[in-house]
């Protein structure tokens, strides 16, 4: 069994979301018929199941909404990287997100607080992931 971790694989539907974050840009989906952001990356909006979601340019900047810190490894690949801290993020425009934590160091961490985005570039993978820390003072 391979202790590799495994990577996201973009989809034609979700393509324009890994596309942005390669250019340092966090993109989700909008509906105009329900005036609101949606992630997931999806076909229909939500609710209208309309036809209208355009991509947009959002903050990423956030509230934690919850997090857990895993002292054991969730999977195989990851037992190298302890402990883990994963989290959900509420995006100031609506849809959470769920990932991890990084740069925290000691500080101690509070649902509720502000967060920001952190690009963490895999060129070997051609692909960048979301990470979030908390907001620098």
């Amino acid at each position: 069994m391979s202790n590799e971790k495994p990577f996201p694989e973009p989809t034609p539907v979700s393509a324009p979301f890994w596309n942005a974050l390669r250019e340092k840009k966090i993109k989700i989906q909008y509906s105009p018929s329900s005036d609101e952001f949606v992630f997931y990356p999806r076909l229909l909006a939500p609710r209208t199941l309309a036809d209208d979601l355009e991509w947009r340019e959002i903050s990423g900047l956030g509230t934690l909404y919850t997090y857990t810190v895993a002292d054991r490894p969730t999977a195989p690949p990851w037992s190298d990287a302890l402990p883990q801290t994963l989290a959900v993020v509420q995006w100031d425009e609506g849809p959470r997100l769920s990932t991890e934590l990084v740069d925290i160091g000691d500080l101690e961490l509070s649902v509720g607080m502000r967060v920001e985005p952190v690009f963490c570039d895999y060129p070997d993978r051609d692909i960048t992931l979301l990470r979030y820390r908390p907001v620098s003072l």
